[in-house]
């Protein structure tokens, strides 16, 4: 059903805006956040938390309220969300929940069709700007899948762990 929906969605971007019917391309932008709840943002109806550039962007383009993540954790939802494929299709989870750590040698297979590869085929120009996470080595990388510039870092598995203890609301570590 999932991969019904996406092809759906793709396929409308698709049609709708390709140069074939004389229209101009909008452009697309995606922002995906880790560990971010579908209620953290302002958009989506939370009391307090003041978000209102990402507001604005809700309101004059499109906003998505009935949706799935691909895992729980990044590398599987990002694999899921670069190829609209399921992350055990690609590679990109198994039995166990996977991420890419600094001595991973693998990571998005080169055959998996991309968002950015599939743009570019209707004239998109695309970038990707933030955590990659899908491979760090030569051939994984996001000018490797499509993406026509990248400024950003190959992974982050910088999770602060606080033991015995919660971490302190809204603080970062010294």
């Amino acid at each position: 059903m999932i991969l019904f929906r996406l092809a759906v969605i793709y396929t409308s971007l698709f049609c709708a805006f390709s140069p074939v019917n004389g229209q101009i391309q909008p452009n697309i932008v995606i922002i995906y956040a880790d560990d971010l709840g579908y209620g953290d943002l302002g958009c989506y109806g939370h009391p307090t938390i003041k978000t209102p550039n990402l507001d604005q962007m809700a309101r004059e383009g499109m906003k998505f309220t009935q949706f799935y993540v691909g895992a729980s954790v990044c590398t599987p939802s990002r694999a899921a969300l670069m190829t609209g494929r399921l992350p055990i299709r690609s590679g990109m989870c198994s039995s166990r929940t996977r991420v890419l750590f600094p001595f991973s040698t693998s990571g998005l297979p080169a055959e998996e069709l991309t968002i950015a590869e599939a743009l570019k085929k209707q004239g998109y120009h695309t970038g990707i700007v933030g955590k990659w996470h899908l491979g760090h080595l030569k051939g994984y990388l996001p000018l490797d899948h499509g993406f026509d510039r990248y400024f950003g870092f190959p992974y982050s598995n910088d999770m602060i762990e606080y033991p015995g203890k919660k971490p302190p609301l809204g603080k970062y570590p010294p």
